[in-house]
């Protein structure tokens, strides 16, 4: 049930994605009371939430959330956006708090917490959102309408996304594996659950190459047969998007067809507050299969190149920038 002017808060408003979030909760006409982040390089809530209080100690902010309660200015949701380690203890935070959780994919890291929040959320009267806004896309929805109209049809897909990342990178928290959940979490999470929803669910999946800076596999689903690689390293795109001067490539073929959906991401996540603050938004088990394919990815034994294998899984392999353990020092 849409609430008339909701209360928000917010983790992680100095991240990439945040300003997503910023612009939905202002475009759904609700107001940001709080934001949270370690660094304070966030001018961007100039421009959606000025008066919003702000803090980089996650204590004070605590403190703060619990004031505006007794005052009776309770917070009704919490935005997460911090990053992919942290969600499970801030999702389990803003239940505590009696708030609804709306967090940024992926939800959690591996699927018992994904069971342990829904535990959790089954104890409080709040409710966990996850954001899956390639499901709202309309060519992603035409497409799962062409293969809800086939049912008996297997569709042959070659997923390629190539999003290339400097050194930086392996600096940060994305460039640990224990804190992003690598690649396949990192850049690919929302593409496996828009392969899940449209072509249903995993049947067999398979990990050809998997290292630092890339992942390649095929999966089986109910629907599909998908070759799959995922890169961020710039060795990988073809020398026409180089030679542009571009660095990402995204191309999902299907039977002979491109797929294109490189545009109409614009109000995605506008669109998905909406559907939550109307009760329709996607909960913990629609984030379940995905949580648990990423995880599987990353974990199950290597079983390498085949006839199966996406033609970019045969790329020699490009060193690790911090292979001789100096780092950027």
């Amino acid at each position: 049930m849409s609430r008339a002017e909701a209360n928000f808060a917010l983790i992680g408003a100095a991240g990439y994605v945040a300003p997503r979030h910023l612009e939905a909760i202002r475009a759904t006409g609700h107001r940001l009371v709080a934001a949270l982040d370690p660094f304070d390089s966030v001018g961007i809530l100039d421009r959606y939430f000025p008066e919003a209080a702000f803090f980089t100690e996650f204590e004070r902010f605590d403190r703060h959330l619990e004031k505006l309660q007794r005052q009776g200015v309770g917070v009704d949701y919490l935005s997460v956006c911090s990053p992919n380690y942290l969600h499970d203890a801030h999702v389990r935070f803003g239940l505590r708090l009696g708030a609804d959780v709306i967090c940024e994919k992926p939800l959690v890291l591996n699927p018992w917490n994904v069971t342990a929040l829904a535990e959790k959320e089954a104890e409080t009267r709040g409710k966990i959102y996850t954001i899956l806004q390639l499901r709202l896309h309309p060519a992603v929805r035409a497409l799962r309408e062409s293969v809800n109209a086939a049912p008996e049809r297997v569709w042959d897909v070659d997923l390629t996304y190539i999003t290339a990342r400097g050194h930086w990178y392996y600096s940060s928290w994305k460039g640990d594996e224990s804190k992003s959940g690598g690649i396949a979490t990192n850049i690919g999470i929302h593409l496996f659950d828009m392969l899940i929803w449209v072509f249903g669910p995993v049947r067999r999946s398979e990990v050809h190459v998997r290292s630092h800076d890339r992942v390649a596999g095929f999966l089986e689903l109910e629907h599909a047969r998908v070759r799959w690689f995922l890169s961020i390293s710039a060795a990988t795109l073809p020398d026409a998007v180089r030679q542009r001067g571009e660095n990402s490539y995204r191309a999902l073929r299907i039977g002979a067809d491109e797929f294109d959906f490189s545009t109409g991401f614009e109000a995605l996540h506008t669109r998905s507050y909406a559907a939550i603050l109307d009760g329709q938004g996607f909960g913990i088990e629609a984030a379940r299969p995905a949580v648990e394919l990423a995880y599987q990815i990353r974990t199950v034994e290597l079983i390498g190149r085949n006839v199966r294998s996406h033609e970019l899984a045969g790329l020699p392999p490009v060193p690790h920038p911090f292979a001789s353990g100096r780092g950027n020092g």
